[in-house]
């Protein structure tokens, strides 16, 4: 039986209420049983989680989004937006994105179900751009440290394809979170992939508001590797103790949507 401590309910919020309770590494669990059971999403729901999904194919080819922040938006930025935009709004329109869906796909956090295509692909993208872009820049920094060199540009232009697409390929083996062929473990697997966004996502436009305002010299790039690599760190351990929304373990044995 769980037990729960005075004061250790969470004020009610947009987000579900949760729970101190150690579990395995996570310090804060949710309980299925609190979160409502939707029959089908509404619309203001599924436009949300589009921009999302425009934003992740968006900058899926690497070089040209690091020429993006380089340089700004140009006319090739704009027709690959063009068509990252009808591809999602399509894919939206038949509900073939995540969160774009009619209805909830998962219902039950434990639940032996198929996990479509879709969502394979979609999570497969958004775990290669999480990774790829982090370790990319880490790589950029310490040789920028090392030999006095700025050479980050080429690292996108020769490694980023490489690197995505080995995971992409564990993403079609069925060898990523999310993106199994199975939804079974996704009540932990989403931790995982919310923990990595949660990192990356706060860890990038610091260090890309940092080299635009540090000169490029040995001493700024060391500052700059050791905030990225710190805040990762942080974040990530903040996000593995359950410490940041969806990142949470969430008790199984009751109904549940996921997201």
């Amino acid at each position: 039986m769980l037990k729960f401590g005075r004061g250790q309910l969470l004020p009610r919020s947009i987000l579900p209420p949760s729970y101190e309770q150690t579990h395995g590494h996570a310090r804060r669990i949710e309980l299925a049983s609190d979160r409502t059971i939707r029959e089908t999403n509404k619309v203001s729901y599924r436009l949300n989680h589009w921009p999302i999904w425009i934003f992740v194919f968006f900058i899926a080819p690497g070089p040209m989004t690091f020429t993006l922040f380089e340089h700004g938006f140009t006319l090739r930025m704009a027709a690959w937006m063009g068509a990252v935009l009808a591809g999602t709004g399509v894919a939206g329109w038949f509900g073939k994105l995540p969160g774009v869906e009619p209805r909830p796909y998962i219902i039950r956090f434990t639940e032996d179900r198929p996990n479509p295509l879709y969502r394979r692909i979609c999570y497969t993208m958004a775990w290669s751009e999480a990774i790829t872009f982090a370790v990319l820049h880490i790589a950029g920094l310490a040789y920028a440290i090392v030999t006095g060199e700025w050479r980050l540009r080429q690292f996108y232009e020769i490694a980023y394809f490489p690197l995505a697409g080995t995971i992409w390929l564990l993403g079609a083996l069925g060898r990523l979170p999310r993106v199994r062929a199975s939804t079974k473990g996704e009540g932990h697997e989403r931790r995982y992939f919310y923990g990595s966004v949660w990192a990356v996502c706060i860890a990038q436009p610091i260090l890309w508001f940092l080299w635009r305002v540090l000169p490029r010299t040995r001493t700024s790039d060391a500052i700059k590797l050791a905030i990225f690599v710190g805040i990762l760190i942080w974040v990530g351990n903040m996000a593995r103790r359950g410490l940041l929304p969806r990142t949470r373990p969430i008790v199984p044995g009751e109904l549940a949507v996921s997201d």
